[in-house]
């Protein structure tokens, strides 16, 4: 990571790839038959729903709502600007092409049962075809389920798969906060390590290169007590378990993971977050920097 790169909070972030539409309303008329008439019609009902229509600089979501010969209509596709809630998780960056979302601990990221109702991916399924019926959503990276925070979806398989094999060169940086039981010394540094993963699912340390994948991890102490200690975390590799396996192996387990030892559970889930996510957008270019608040129970523990 670019220890120099500003960051960006994402609703000040620069995502607004496409202009607003608009128009001047020619004889009195109803808003959605107007949208109908002018705008792309598979977007009109998704537009109101989001509040994403304008009528002379209001926003307005009904879709009766009377237009008068002279209005002026706004239809803004940016939805960074109007953050969408779900259930468990919410939308943070969307244009036609990717889906960002902030997840909250304790939502999956795909079903691994068809018992699981609950998912970002079928959430976000059922978000896209609102538009059309024939419209997917494909997971470009994952987030175990207990960690929250910024996850990318595309919205058709070249997308996706542009994403995944120029992972490296496409996304910048890709931070964590992790807040950890102990303090390390020293205040900044790396942990470098083999991983391997068992036949019970779990990630463990091995000094033996042929026996697992070389996993790199850097890390700096942003603030602490007594107890506690919050973590800036960037990854060089990216490994299932990664940062939770490597700083357990050094004797700082993340708190309320007991899969890899802590026996605190102070705040009532895994103390990890993926705060800031700044990557190439795969379709225009353009440098996209997404940064989330830090939960406060995070803050407030230390």
């Amino acid at each position: 990571m670019k220890e120099n790169q500003s960051d960006y909070h994402h609703k000040n972030s620069r995502t607004a790839l496409k202009r607003p539409l608009k128009f001047r309303v020619g004889k009195d008329n109803e808003l959605l038959k107007f949208l109908y008439q002018n705008a792309p019609n598979k977007k009109a009902k998704t537009l109101l729903k989001h509040k994403l229509i304008k009528v002379n600089g209001e926003t307005v979501s009904q879709f009766n709502h009377p237009l008068k010969e002279g209005d002026l209509v706004e239809l803004h596709f940016d939805t960074s600007a109007t953050e969408k809630r779900f259930r468990g998780f919410s939308i943070v960056f969307e244009d036609e092409n990717i889906i960002v979302i902030n997840k909250h601990a304790g939502l999956l990221s795909i079903s691994t049962d068809k018992r699981e109702k609950l998912t970002a991916y079928r959430a976000l399924s059922k978000h896209v075809k609102l538009d059309d019926t024939a419209n997917k959503i494909f997971i470009v990276h994952r987030l175990d389920r207990d960690t929250s925070g910024l996850m990318l979806f595309a919205k058709n398989e070249d997308v996706k798969k542009k994403m995944q094999d120029n992972w490296k060169d496409m996304v910048s940086d890709r931070i964590y906060l992790a807040l950890i039981e102990g303090k390390p010394e020293p205040w900044s540094g790396s942990l470098t390590s083999y991983l391997y993963e068992s036949k019970a699912l779990k990630v463990h340390v091995t000094d033996d290169p042929e026996e697992g994948e070389k996993a790199v991890t850097h890390y700096k102490i942003l603030k602490g007590n007594k107890k506690y200690t919050l973590l800036k975390v960037w990854l060089e590799t990216g490994k299932k378990n990664q940062i939770r396996v490597q700083l357990a192996d050094k004797g700082f387990p993340i708190i309320g993971d007991k899969k890899y030892g802590s026996t605190v559970d102070p705040i009532g889930r895994l103390a990890l977050h993926a705060w800031t996510l700044n990557f190439e957008h795969p379709v225009t270019g353009e440098k996209i920097n997404l940064k989330t608040d830090i939960p406060r129970k995070f803050s407030r523990i230390v």
